[in-house]
């Protein structure tokens, strides 16, 4: 009605007569790559970490406000891990530890958290606590602070 270039369709059969057929489609998709897979860096005791960012941590505005700040959404982070992880590196719940990944380390209260597989370390990012830390996944080494 408007005589606009790319509005001729009539119907929804028209447009689907003017889209590419699977066939198409599937001969434009393809997973190669020019670069080459390289096999995981892993840390000597063989954890990984795994981050998450806290709702009253990621805004800047909400990371002013005082009442928000005083919630149980705004304590600082701890290493959480199951029982498992954590007599794998010989410390208690509660017990600090000190956290490496990369040129990073922050050192920690841990928490044990079942929910959280086993050989994997949850600590929240975007916390003063946690910012030294290279990245949000990644190979790690926890040890007794």
């Amino acid at each position: 009605m408007l005589g606009l270039a790319g509005f001729e369709f009539e119907s929804i059969d028209d447009v689907r007569a003017w889209l590419p057929s699977e066939a198409d489609i599937a001969a434009r998709l393809s997973n190669a790559t020019q670069v080459a897979i390289a096999k995981p860096s892993v840390a000597a005791n063989g954890l990984e970490r795994v981050a998450d960012v806290p709702i009253y941590f990621a805004d800047p505005l909400a990371r002013r406000a005082p009442a928000l700040q005083q919630t149980i959404d705004a304590k600082p982070p701890k290493a959480r891990m199951n029982a498992l992880t954590l007599a794998q590196i010989g410390a208690a719940e509660g017990a600090l530890v000190k956290v490496t990944q990369g040129r990073g380390e922050a050192v920690l209260a841990t928490l044990a958290d079942a929910a959280v597989p086993s050989g994997v370390v949850r600590i929240s990012a975007a916390h003063p606590s946690t910012c030294g830390l290279d990245g949000l996944t990644g190979p790690i080494t926890v040890e007794r602070a």
